[in-house]
């Protein structure tokens, strides 16, 4: 039997139900070609490529583009250990921080390795029954594997409660 956390990662691996999924539900991400390269338990691999819809005046990628590839990165571990969870989980980005190293002028690959620290907050969420933040980190590195950027994307979880 496939758990949740299995069921999110294939369909986060399905090009087809994931683009739909960003149609949807990150229309902004959709349009400017945000990917999941690769997501397991531990880690997600998101890339943004450098073209007309996601660029700036400077010739390079927009800085909120590559916010929105560093939140993917993080959010989506996020997201696959919330999933179908009781109680419900709810989660909120409520701080974001970036560095800037060098232009990106291609394809950035933003990846965050947190995704065993994610789960163990998730989980004392749920069990201490209090809300708890965790400081995810992403990396993005151009096509020559330059550091671009790096982002700390700090998110709150919390066990919702039946008010019945």
């Amino acid at each position: 039997m496939r758990t949740a956390t299995q069921e999110f990662i294939q369909l986060m691996k399905h090009p087809v139900k994931f683009r739909v999924f960003l149609f949807f539900k990150l229309p902004a991400a959709f349009f400017s070609g945000v990917r999941i390269k690769d997501i397991d338990q531990s880690k997600c691999v998101v890339s943004i490529p450098y073209k007309w819809f996601s660029q700036n005046p400077f010739k390079s990628t927009y800085f909120a583009c590559l916010a929105m590839a560093a939140e993917m990165s993080t959010g989506s571990l996020g997201m696959m250990y919330v999933r179908k969870r009781k109680p419900a989980v709810s989660m909120l980005v409520v701080k974001l921080e970036a560095v800037y190293f060098k232009k990106a002028i291609n394809r950035s690959t933003f990846t965050c390795l947190d995704g065993d620290q994610l789960k163990a907050t998730i989980e004392n969420a749920i069990s201490s029954g209090e809300g708890q933040s965790f400081r995810a980190t992403s990396v993005g590195v151009n096509e020559q594997g330059e550091k671009v950027a790096e982002f700390y994307i700090t998110w709150s979880f919390k066990a919702k409660t039946n008010l019945s």
